[in-house]
């Protein structure tokens, strides 16, 4: 029997085997949901847990964010077959003029591994781009990262575009020269210092 706390530690530590032992713990009926919440999350949890002691840094979450994708590359279908609904639907995305991506790409990894559907917009997108993916993806909250403070006008020009379009999201602003302050300017209902505080947040906007 697969005991899905070892599952857990292998997100953890960013081992490879989290792969085969989902495929066990599949193999032997254990429900998908099970899984990924036993597994994966519980795991993820405790990555977030430890960032944000600081215990862990940048490159062990990366690894262990590598170990749960590939995993949830074989739950995924199984999520699906059994209906099993997201716990919400996001969009992430670096605003435009700004290229950069590490933290962006964090916030979206540790988000799905909290079981969010994520719909990952990239870097340089434009407010309208960001109000498109919005409509496509169904999203109830945004993410908008920035890196250069030069690029931070675009987070407000870009709040603006969807609350213009009536867009019913909760906007959350993230990025080295990004405050609290500043997202409370802009009108964002929410900013996060880190990856593992922006899953929080984006748990907190849909609670």
């Amino acid at each position: 029997m697969v005991d899905l706390q070892v599952l857990a530690q292998a997100v953890i530590g960013g081992n490879e085997k989290a792969v085969a032992l989902t495929k066990a713990a599949l193999d032997e009926g254990v429900a998908p949901e099970k899984v990924l919440e036993e597994g994966l999350i519980a795991g993820m949890n405790v990555v977030g847990e430890r960032f944000k002691a600081g215990e862990f840094y940048i490159p062990e979450v990366l690894i262990a964010a590598r170990a749960m994708k590939m995993a949830m590359q074989i739950l995924e279908p199984k999520l699906a077959e059994a209906g099993v609904d997201p716990v919400g639907k996001a969009v992430m995305g670096t605003v435009k003029g700004d290229l950069h991506d590490i933290g962006k790409n964090l916030v979206v990894m540790m988000l799905k591994g909290a079981g969010f559907e994520v719909a990952d917009a990239g870097t340089d997108v434009s407010a309208e781009d960001f109000v498109e993916t919005v409509k496509k993806s169904g999203a109830q909250i945004v993410g908008l990262s920035a890196l250069l403070t030069t690029t931070m006008p675009m987070m407000h020009t870009t709040v603006q575009a969807l609350k213009n379009d009536g867009a019913d999201v909760k906007i959350m602003v993230g990025g080295a020269p990004v405050t609290q302050s500043f997202a409370d300017k802009i009108g964002a209902d929410g900013y996060a210092p880190d990856a593992a505080s922006a899953v929080d947040l984006a748990k907190s906007l849909i609670a």
